[in-house]
């Protein structure tokens, strides 16, 4: 019976469908679940907190300058309903920022993966989206910016560029020689003239979509912590203060640069999690986001970090 009611209620399975998962009729799965609230298995709250998760948004977006701010309502929810919830409303979101005639720059990583998984299908008129940064190889292809460049261009109707080389190279000579490449040249240049950036705000030390993609290995990760660096956009890493790394890791990515980035009139940073506090707070010390979306956990924590030290404070 509990497993019933958490496909119904947690998972949205139509009752036909638990039914024939199950192997009984549609009446039996009806009868279980009238059965589950009966024998308070089941408890429905109706909790109309629209008004505060408002208040929360407003609060962020005066303390950092931001022009919006979407906080994604997540209590109770496990990490994979949890990935999907964040995906589905920053879809809904992103959507209604995009324009007809509208030239989209993507980077990479998982929260846009959940949000491009969750777009609807909606036609827009002369639409392009360009990859920000490189990707290349066999491992969570998913997740690279071509990719989620050529699905999102699909939901959309529209058409996308391809960044044919490596988020980072072995030298920073070998990515110079690269980025002169004709094909290469003309995307990143591309990248430059983007009327609105969605970009992911990665943790190298946590679940980072650059360690598990090969980029990062343990002495690197050694390197970029002893320069307090806390977080990674676009494939290049900031520290702490928001400040752009000396490192020179950062000078061997082959993508649009944080310098670029700031240009841009409408970039959205996308980050949920607990994990990815120090992130937000580098991405927004930086000012290279102006747009972002979170999950109300990670929203909550960030005002409380921000009343313990006031941002814009050393």
């Amino acid at each position: 019976m509990v497993k019933v009611c958490k496909m119904y209620y947690y998972e949205s399975w139509t009752q036909e469908k638990i039914a024939e998962k199950i192997g009984v009729s549609r009446p039996v799965i009806s009868k279980m679940l009238q059965r589950a609230r009966d024998e308070g298995i089941i408890e429905i709250v109706i909790n109309d907190d629209d008004q505060e998760i408002s208040i929360l948004e407003k609060e962020i977006e005066q303390v950092f300058k931001l022009k919006q701010v979407l906080v994604v309502p997540t209590k109770d929810l496990n990490k994979e309903l949890l990935s999907r919830a964040v995906g589905k409303a920053a879809a809904q979101f992103v959507l209604k920022l995009i324009k007809n005639g509208d030239r989209i720059g993507v980077s990479w990583g998982n929260t846009l993966y959940h949000m491009v998984r969750e777009f609807p299908l909606e036609k827009k008129e002369n639409v392009k989206i360009i990859p920000l940064v490189g990707g290349t190889g066999n491992h969570r292809n998913e997740m690279h910016s071509n990719q989620i460049a050529y699905e999102l261009s699909k939901k959309l109707g529209g058409t996308c560029d391809t960044l044919y080389a490596p988020a980072v190279v072995e030298t920073a000579e070998l990515k110079d020689q690269i980025c002169l490449l004709p094909n290469i040249a003309q995307v990143l240049r591309e990248g430059e003239q983007i009327d609105l950036a969605l970009v992911g705000i990665g943790n190298p030390f946590s679940l980072s979509t650059m360690e598990r993609s090969g980029y990062l290995n343990e002495q690197l990760m050694t390197e970029l912590k002893e320069l307090d660096i806390v977080a990674d956009i676009n494939s290049r890493f900031i520290k702490q203060d928001g400040s752009v790394s000396r490192h020179p890791i950062n000078h061997r990515v082959i993508g649009l640069s944080l310098d670029h980035l700031q240009q841009i009139n409408t970039v959205v940073g996308m980050a949920f999690g607990l994990h990815k506090i120090d992130c937000i707070m580098a991405a927004l010390s930086g000012q290279f986001i102006n747009m972002l979306i979170t999950d109300e956990a990670t929203a909550r924590t960030i005002i409380e970090y921000h009343k313990k030290k006031p941002f814009g404070t050393d």
